[in-house]
């Protein structure tokens, strides 16, 4: 019995699943379709195989957990989807503060200093902790917005999709989700900074 080459032939998740390059997903239909596939891989259908087989049915195994795991998270599914776009590479996240933040993230960072010096002199931190508490709510706002403005870019993609859009249309939408991921990974970094200070 040979093991399924459908994870090694098509090596992208979206193809494994049968799905189009769509942000929006039907969890039930992946999780189905992720079941009868395991089921197809697992490897104790390879028992009595030979030891290549054996090999090669753990690797695809592990190769679809990964690619369901990716595509039941709407924020992997986009860093994934950018990835396949040629737009990031992976392990490189683009760290910029964004420009009409600059100002509040000098803030910021002047408050979490002063904070830090606060807890090794001895200080009160009431006033700090209250500051930066007001400026940790700021940038949760700041995050669900960029969360909303991702949503409506994944909503745009998928139409594009749909209405087989021109490769200059879909790549405008791609750069737009990067901006807004990066965005968002940066204010979620500000964000934990601030929880781990308040501690």
């Amino acid at each position: 019995m040979s093991a399924p080459s459908t994870v090694r032939e098509k090596g992208d998740h979206f193809l494994l699943f049968g799905l189009p390059r769509k942000l929006w997903i039907e969890m039930s239909a992946l999780e189905k379709r992720f079941l009868e596939l395991s089921w197809k891989l697992h490897p104790d259908k390879f028992v009595n195989a030979s030891a290549e087989e054996q090999e090669l049915s753990l690797k695809d195994s592990s190769e679809l957990n990964d690619a369901y795991r990716v595509l039941r998270d709407p924020l992997a599914r986009v860093e994934y989807l950018l990835e396949l776009e040629g737009m990031r590479k992976e392990g490189e996240q683009k760290q910029q503060a964004p420009p009409e933040l600059l100002e509040e993230v000098f803030e910021l960072n002047e408050s979490l200093d002063e904070l830090r010096d606060a807890k090794a002199s001895g200080s009160d931190l009431a006033s700090l902790k209250s500051r930066l508490e007001a400026a940790e709510k700021n940038f949760q706002e700041k995050l669900s917005e960029v969360d909303a403005k991702l949503q409506e870019t994944a909503r745009q993609w998928d139409a594009a999709i749909d209405a087989s859009a021109s490769d200059t249309d879909r790549k405008g939408i791609i750069v737009r989700l990067n901006e807004l991921l990066n965005r968002r990974s940066y204010i979620r970094n500000l964000v934990a900074n601030v929880q781990k200070e308040l501690l």
